[in-house]
């Protein structure tokens, strides 16, 4: 056996850059690079394997480890799944960073290997600075946070272990039906020993994605559900979009009259044009989706995991309508009872042959989505005057005018989101996670462009934004990309606005500043809470006035201060001729967003209040869960 004398971290990334996918008979390589902050349990080990030989393996220097996880997660989704970005840390407090970046992959089946170093193997010097120690177990270290966040989890305490660890991380990376984090741990002393590996090992790598397709007589058994059904709503869900089976999806939905909604994951897999597409559905739905799905009496859903936001907390759906499901993973397709095609989303809908069959929708899908498109004009002129300010100000006393006195924006939430929509590429990338946005966003983002819409909502984690957005520009550098979000979630991580400047990767922060975490203040005062600790006002009772656009200057970007529409779209204008990266600071009132149209969404309502808002909030809790179906 011919063998080749190598560190376990220099077999690692000569093992990296050997691993391809082949996709429709395309094949690519699979690990286009590296992101790491060093530290003592890295560098030495992985830093110093890199700097000897990274191969093809790009680099690139994070500022936090859950930004940079955040930056390889959207790099690899807006890749469709099929190629990524490995991400290392030091042990400790570099490593818990990413916990969280690892549970958003998992979640939305986003492909991330995360390769934190770890504490010596040989438990010699113990404890090592950043190690945790713990009474009863001396093998836990903060590396065992990641194992339930992780779809696959190892710890390389001997160099052989590499080997096995590595193949199975790949199986599942590649895996479209299992994907999402994988945690490889790397103890600083094993990262440095020698060891002679096969040269088998290192040898080129392809890993097919397949198009498995259903049985026959799954098939045959779906055909039969959809022929019997007199008005079908397909569900557009994110496997539509990693399949590329938009084009198919339209042709199945054009041909049998079936009308479809979109999941956040789903959005821009097929065009919002199209005759068929009622566009978002569910607790952030708009109301032509959420008007046929409860007239729908049998429900396909096309790679979806059906989350509450979906089926609005599995109340949206009448009691008598079924559900048939395509994915790829059983566990997702057994949701709600459903009869399941376990296959690709695009062959699958390319094998459903229906004969002269036609859904029974009448003018009930034009006129829902002509009843929308009036709703979204509306949407679009929805201005500050003396008819909102008494209509906001009931619902919340003194925030407008206290907003107005302190930041002087009179710019409205859905207003400026329909600038933004006419005044940006009809191709550019829009990003967003968290908060009042991604909803504002499933109901009125309209693109053709395919895979444009990049929501991260499985998790709804605030600071995947910044990150994220830069991840897209890495993999898609032609394509001028957007994110929108709040100033919460811009306090929250915002640190690889500096990354993209240090790699000259433009992009565009469009921030919402309605100076508080505005989405959840809405939750608590439509439910009986006061506005405890969401609003942000400092001890005088004053809103904060933060120059974002300031901030953003100092790190190296443009900025612009925006408090109405014709300075919004100065602004849009203005930055599209920038080669720099850009902040747009927007004071956006608060109250202004999108709410309702017929979804619903379970929450913990207080049982005992004495307001009169929360008691009828908790009892139409209770009339809606009666109505919620349980599994």
């Amino acid at each position: 056996m011919t063998t080749t004398n190598l560190t376990v971290a220099q077999a690692l990334v000569k093992f990296l850059n050997q691993q391809y996918v082949k996709f429709d008979g395309k094949e690519e390589k699979f690990v286009h690079g590296l992101a790491t902050i060093f530290g003592h349990g890295i560098v030495l080990g992985l830093g110093q394997a890199l700097d000897r030989d990274p191969g093809s393996l790009a680099y690139y220097q994070g500022k936090n480890e859950q930004g940079m996880a955040h930056m390889a997660a959207g790099f690899a989704k807006q890749h469709n799944r099929r190629k990524i970005i490995a991400v290392a840390s030091s042990i400790g407090p570099g490593a818990a960073n990413m916990v969280t970046a690892a549970a958003c992959a998992s979640v939305n089946n986003i492909p991330l290997l995360l390769l934190p170093g770890d504490t010596f193997s040989t438990r010699q010097p113990d404890p090592v600075l950043q190690q945790l120690e713990q009474e009863h177990d001396d093998s836990i270290t903060t590396n065992d946070a990641f194992r339930p966040v992780c779809k696959y989890w190892a710890r390389i305490n001997r160099p052989e272990q590499l080997m096995g660890a590595l193949v199975h991380a790949m199986r599942v990376l590649t895996d479209p039906a299992l994907t999402g984090a994988v945690c490889i741990a790397l103890p600083q002393d094993v990262q440095g020993e020698a060891y002679d590996w096969p040269e088998s090992f290192f040898a080129k790598r392809v890993h097919r994605v397949d198009r498995p397709l259903p049985t026959q007589e799954a098939l045959d058994e779906a055909i039969a559900l959809i022929k019997a059904a007199e008005r079908p709503l397909a569900v557009c869900g994110g496997g539509v979009r990693y399949s590329e089976a938009g084009e198919a999806l339209v042709d199945f939905c054009e041909k049998y009259g079936i009308p479809f909604a979109e999941t956040q994951a789903g959005k821009s897999a097929a065009p919002a044009s199209n005759a068929y597409n009622l566009g978002g559905i569910g607790v952030t739905g708009n109301a032509a989706a959420n008007s046929l799905a409860k007239q729908a009496d049998l429900v396909i859903s096309i790679g979806s995991r059906l989350s509450d936001f979906t089926t609005s907390s599995k109340w949206l759906f009448s009691e008598s309508c079924k559900f048939l499901s395509v994915n790829l993973n059983k566990f997702h397709a057994q949701k709600l009872d459903a009869a399941c095609l376990l296959g690709d989303a695009k062959v699958t809908l390319q094998a459903l042959d229906l004969g002269d069959y036609r859904a029974q929708w009448g003018s009930a899908i034009a006129q829902a989505k002509a009843d929308w498109a009036a709703e979204m004009r509306r949407l679009a002129d929805y201005k500050y005057d003396e008819n909102f300010k008494t209509l906001v100000e009931a619902q919340n006393p003194g925030s407008i005018e206290d907003f107005i006195r302190d930041l002087g924006g009179t710019l409205t939430q859905t207003e400026a989101i329909c600038a933004v929509r006419e005044h940006i590429a009809p191709d550019a990338i829009v990003v967003g996670a968290s908060g009042s946005l991604p909803g504002d966003l499933q109901r009125m983002w309209e693109t053709d462009a395919r895979d444009s819409y990049h929501m991260e909502y499985g998790y709804s984690t605030m600071g995947y934004e910044v990150a994220a957005t830069l991840g897209c520009k890495l993999a898609d550098p032609a394509k001028e990309c957007y994110t929108m979000l709040g100033d919460g979630s811009f306090l929250m991580l915002h640190s690889e606005l500096v990354t993209a400047i240090q790699e000259g990767k433009k992009i565009n922060l469009l921030l919402f500043d309605n100076a508080g975490f505005g989405c959840i203040n809405n939750l608590q005062m439509g439910n009986g809470a006061g506005n405890l600790g969401t609003e942000f006002r400092d001890h005088t009772g004053a809103f904060l006035n933060i120059d974002y656009a300031g901030m953003g200057e100092a790190m190296g970007a443009i900025g612009y201060r925006v408090r109405t529409k014709a300075e919004l779209i100065a602004a849009l204008e203005d930055a599209k001729a920038q080669s720099r990266c850009t902040v747009i600071d927007m004071k956006v009132l608060p109250k202004t967003m999108t709410d309702g149209y017929g979804g619903w969404w379970h929450c913990g309502v207080a049982a005992v209040n004495v307001s009169e808002v929360g008691a009828k909030a908790y009892e139409d809790k209770e009339e809606n869960l009666k109505k919620a179906r349980r599994y």
